[in-house]
């Protein structure tokens, strides 16, 4: 019987980064973690296969990549590691299992079933794996299902297994619908990875995803602790460092949220990953106006401005790179510098609704409103593409966009009914969906605008109530607390 070697090791590496790296990545660490992942392959590559996935399990996909071909390259019979390696091309929590990342993800599960494993353990991970590739005419939803039944039974027969239960839960939260507003899959997860995590503290992963599971307005105070010690477990590792913000925005502790992205946007700028890098800027920038420090919002607005060649295609750069300067304008209500950001031509379309939206703002609550039916008319057509191409979540946000404007379209043409008919429809249909994990939040939480179109119809109880319900959801944020303190003092 192949020599199963039961290892967990603290990775403490220091390994040099190629400067051209993909925008997901998030660098290599130098110290990842706990881990023990036991294999059935060459006792010689197994601290080299705990080290692989204490990367993938910081979203290190690149480097994780690296480590599995290593690994497949010195042991051939190793079938586990051609799982690995089909691993990193599978992104749980924003782009899944990219069509172009499909070939190479499946040459790697026939590999590793053609080499075949003694382990029945091992076989059920490439079993797992295989659901994903099956039918691919089948829409990736029900097949990413698929996947999560196999886990499900994989971690149920191995009770054992740290790692098939840390898996299983991270499938759960691959399949968390964002409409689902009772969080029962993050619910579930929560119930694996809490138990694991008083008895393996250190384990990246763990860590990592009850801070994923926990980020919603229900669940932040579950997350905190985790928030508070990923960067401990994990502390050269930018996305480490970055992502105890999420829960940190979730309960507007600014101030925290800083820290940890000074620190993330370094590591990342230290390590070359323009991903991470604009994903911790933008939280930044997001936390600086809340505390109404605009001169520091500023200086990452302008460091932004002095980079170039930014792969505006890829979500999370063009999310972060186009959010970052229509926060800036749009928090401060500085309407006519929101006529600055333009959609770029290679952005996704949600991604360029909100350059659009950006602009059409400035048109209907500028100075001198003017006509946005061209904004509007952009955003409808967004909003059509998304849904031709399956993305009903953006499809919705992008639609919630459109209403805003025509919200304050409305209100600039002396429509005040139509007006609040519109915002509250987009009030309601954002505060129904939860946000995806590259987004800190909305730009501006359509309930907020409610509370600041209501005041503007010199309505102060009615927007008191839209902030109270606002700063429920989204706590601390400065303008939503302003409106308050005036509508409050406008209705004594």
């Amino acid at each position: 019987m192949p020599h199963l070697c039961k290892l967990a090791l603290i990775i403490t590496v220091t390994v040099s980064i190629p400067q051209a790296q993909e925008t997901h990545d998030h660098g290599v660490p130098e110290k990842l973690g706990k881990v023990s992942f036991p294999i059935s392959c060459s006792p010689a590559v197994q601290s080299d296969f705990n080290r692989g996935i204490a990367l993938l399990h910081s979203f290190a996909y690149a480097p994780a990549n690296a480590a599995f071909q290593k690994i497949a390259a010195a042991d051939p019979n190793c079938a586990i590691a051609h799982w690995a390696i089909a691993m990193t091309l599978f992104h749980p929590l924003w782009d899944l299992l990219p069509a172009a990342s499909v070939p190479a993800a499946s040459q790697e599960i026939e590999t590793a079933q053609r080499i075949g494993s003694s382990d029945p353990r091992e076989k059920a991970y490439i079993h797992a794996y295989s659901r994903l590739l099956e039918d691919p005419g089948t829409a990736f939803i029900v097949r990413n299902q698929l996947y999560e039944q196999s886990m499900r039974d994989l971690a149920g027969q191995n009770p054992a297994d740290i790692e098939a239960q840390v898996f299983y839960a991270l499938a759960l939260l691959s399949n968390a619908p964002p409409s689902d507003r009772t969080h029962s899959r993050q619910k579930q997860a929560l119930a694996i990875l809490e138990p694991l995590d008083r008895s393996n503290p250190d384990h990246p992963g763990i860590t990592h995803y009850i801070i994923h599971a926990s980020d919603s307005t229900e669940l932040a105070p579950r997350g905190l602790a985790a928030a508070r010690k990923y960067a401990r477990v994990a502390p050269s590792a930018p996305h480490a460092l970055h992502m105890p913000s999420h829960i940190f925005t979730r309960l507007g502790l600014w101030q925290d949220s800083i820290s940890s992205n000074l620190a993330a946007a370094q590591a990342a700028r230290d390590q070359h990953d323009i991903g991470e890098q604009l994903h911790a800027m933008d939280y930044l920038v997001y936390a600086y106006l809340q505390l109404g420090q605009y001169d520091d919002a500023r200086q990452i607005l302008d460091q932004l401005g002095k980079m170039q060649g930014l792969g505006m295609a890829d979500f999370k750069v063009g999310y972060a790179a186009t959010a970052i300067p229509v926060r800036y304008a749009v928090e401060r209500h500085h309407w006519s510098e929101a006529t600055g950001v333009q959609p770029n031509p290679s952005s996704a379309p949600h991604v360029a609704a909100i350059a659009v939206w950006d602009r059409a703002l400035s048109r209907v609550r500028g100075q001198h409103p003017s006509d946005a039916s061209t904004e509007i008319a952009a955003l409808a057509g967004y909003e059509d593409q998304l849904h031709r191409m399956g993305n009903e979540y953006w499809a919705a946000q992008t639609s919630v966009l459109r209403m805003e404007i025509l919200a304050w379209s409305f209100q600039a043409n002396g429509k005040p009914k139509e007006a609040e008919t519109q915002m509250r429809a987009a009030a309601d249909q954002e505060d129904a969906m939860e946000k995806l994990p590259v987004t800190p939040g909305p730009i501006v939480p359509a309930r907020e605008q409610l509370g600041e179109l209501l005041l503007q119809q010199h309505r102060p109880a009615e927007a008191a109530t839209a902030f109270r319900q606002s700063l429920v959801n989204s706590p601390n944020r400065k303008n939503a607390i302003d409106g308050l303190h005036a509508a409050e003092g406008n209705h004594e």
